[in-house]
């Protein structure tokens, strides 16, 4: 059953800015709609995840999503709530980046279902025959220097300087918009609220260069309740390549989203009915700390992206800190346990010492940092409060040697309830 798209907007959360006359066009037809994709990476990012879901819930409403991903404009570089210019890319890499994150978007959109199958265009297709001087006389007469400066994403950058190739983003975007408005009755542009001055130049350009009719739809920038960027994890950006970021981490990020932001989340980045919705919200305030809002949008988002399999994994891997045993831990794969326990406090001590065989006291509080003194060591051990590999230590003479090694190269230490370190033999 298709959905009425800006109404699928509005109740998510994920409505901005509207250009009079769009709603009453999505009602009246199919639309050819586009969101533009930066291609400065072989992998999208989270961070993009809200566009991919506005062209899914485009094409749901019956509408045909058109994907452009920038293999010109990833050449120039947006000033649009940057403040530094983009690195410049050559052609093969363009053309990587181009075919991985075509992959990604696959998983999202249909690309074979009739008239509003989605496509990937690229705009490298159209620029890279334009002359220098064809593009100023048939494109930038068009926009005049007034018009671009009063655009925020200009005025923001001015008093830092900004250089022409930056200046000229709007009109090369423009640009992109009547080219697909004339090639591919493209009459819609999507994209984030920082793009709305990018959108408008378009919508202009054709009107002016052809007399023509064009809309604009905008989806408010995501930010986390405490203010922060979303899309960042402590590691840095947060991939839906698992080889830039494990299907493990990816889950987790989910996971630990605070109750705030998840109930904003779990609208945005998931399917979920109105009614699917506000039953697990309702499920969730009974019992807070069992964490179901998280744990339905981690499960819904892991799987998308990666695999039912992978979801099964990060859950079996985020269980092993509170339920595992040794045997859990030497089944994992190396890269997964580094995974698990990212951030957590790592020391270095050499393999050879550990043949030798060596005093679990002089390896917490000596070798290691982990206890300040081994009279603390000693009495934390007595107590029952120290445990190696998921088994508690009970005498505080034991020797710890490679029989003691996870796949003959660490050691879990684990101080208390929450308290985990890794000592790693080198």
């Amino acid at each position: 059953m298709k959905t009425n798209f800006v109404e699928e907007l509005k109740w998510r959360g994920m409505l901005h800015d509207i250009m009079p006359g769009t709603e009453e066009l999505l009602n009246k037809e199919m639309v050819v709609g586009y969101i533009g994709f930066d291609p400065t990476s072989d992998s999208l990012g989270v961070g993009n995840m809200v566009q991919i879901m506005t062209l899914l819930h485009f094409q749901k409403a019956g509408h045909k999503p058109i994907a452009l991903v920038g293999g010109a404009t990833g050449m120039v570089g947006d000033p649009s709530g940057k403040s530094s210019e983009r690195n410049l890319l050559d052609e093969k890499t363009l053309n990587h980046n181009l075919n991985s994150q075509r992959k990604q978007l696959e998983k999202f959109l249909d690309f074979n279902c009739g008239a509003n199958s989605a496509e990937i265009v690229n705009n490298y297709d159209w620029f890279k025959g334009f002359s220098f001087l064809e593009f100023i006389r048939d494109v930038g007469k068009h926009i005049s220097v007034n018009y671009m400066m009063a655009k925020d994403s200009v005025k923001s950058r001015l008093e830092n300087g900004m250089s022409f190739t930056e200046f000229s983003y709007q009109l090369v975007q423009g640009y992109d918009f009547y080219y697909l408005w004339k090639n591919k009755g493209i009459k819609l542009q999507m994209g984030g609220s920082d793009q709305w001055g990018n959108i408008v130049t378009g919508t202009e350009l054709i009107r002016r260069k052809a007399a023509g009719e064009a809309f604009a739809i905008t989806t408010p920038l995501i930010k986390k309740a405490d203010g922060s960027k979303f899309g960042k994890s402590e590691s840095g950006n947060v991939w839906l390549d698992k080889t830039k970021t494990s299907a493990y981490k990816f889950y987790q990020f989910w996971l630990n989203a605070s109750d705030e932001d998840v109930k904003n989340y779990i609208r945005i980045f998931t399917l979920f009915t109105q009614d699917q919705i506000k039953a697990l919200e309702e499920e969730h305030e009974k019992a807070k700390h069992l964490r179901i809002l998280q744990k339905a949008l981690a499960k819904d988002i892991t799987i998308r992206v990666h695999s039912e399999e992978d979801y099964n994994s990060a859950v079996e891997a985020s269980e092993i800190l509170f339920k595992g045993s040794l045997e859990d831990l030497a089944k994992l794969e190396e890269g997964l346990f580094m995974d698990i326990f990212d951030g957590v406090p790592q020391f270095d001590i050499s393999h050879s010492e550990v043949g030798s065989g060596i005093n679990v006291i002089e390896l917490l509080a000596e070798k290691t940092q982990i206890f300040p003194s081994k009279g603390e060591a000693r009495k934390m051990i007595q107590g029952g409060g120290v445990s190696l590999n998921k088994a508690k230590i009970e005498d505080p003479e034991f020797n710890v040697n490679t029989t003691s090694l996870i796949n003959n190269k660490y050691v879990l230490i684990q101080k208390g309830k929450k308290n985990y370190y890794v000592i790693k033999a080198i």
